[in-house]
């Protein structure tokens, strides 16, 4: 039996996808990464949000949030979204929120994904992986080779943890609690 060329390019392409975004084992960066002595700054960032407005995390001075990259093509992206929300509705009174940052998307694709699952906090497409870059020197630090990723920042402006692939309820209602009482 022979394989068609164009079957056979298909079967390559979902396979590079499927290794990309795998659900791999989600994991805590190591806590020794960010102790009081050696926790870095979270990058400072402004962009435009999906909706048009001017977004800054400058504006999140003592507030604790979480930067999640991900993509609507990523199926354990897409599964932890919900909790997102959920937790966001939670936690937003507290002036903690998500940040989601789409990666190798088109603004329409993300928009109507982003109204499907009924995001409520900003997301921002990074087109020319500008905010990519700025979170690049933790790779090495932290062994980031795969989306979702989230950074979890504290009240006090530094990175308190990076979880690394899709994440439980659980895992994030407990940075999210880490991160706001990070510097008191």
């Amino acid at each position: 039996m022979r394989i068609k060329p164009f079957r056979l390019f298909g079967v390559v392409c979902l396979s590079f996808v499927m290794l990309a975004c795998q659900p791999e084992k989600a994991e805590t960066a190591r806590p020794e990464a960010a102790t009081a002595d050696n926790a870095v700054s979270a990058p400072v960032f402004t962009a435009r949000t999906l909706d048009g407005e001017t977004f800054s995390t400058a504006e999140l001075e003592g507030k604790a949030y979480i930067v999640n990259f991900f993509a609507s093509w990523c199926p354990p992206c897409r599964m932890e979204i919900p909790d997102m929300v959920e937790l966001q509705k939670q936690f937003e009174a507290r002036g903690f929120t998500f940040i989601g940052i789409a990666v190798n998307e088109q603004d329409d694709r993300i928009r109507s994904f982003v109204e499907e699952s009924g995001i409520n906090y900003p997301v921002i497409v990074d087109q020319n992986d500008e905010l990519g870059s700025l979170y690049r020197p933790f790779d090495a630090a932290y062994n980031l080779r795969s989306i979702p990723t989230s950074f979890v920042v504290g009240s006090d402006g530094r990175i308190v943890s990076v979880l690394v692939g899709m994440q439980s309820h659980e895992a994030f209602s407990k940075a999210i609690q880490q991160a706001i009482g990070a510097g008191k």
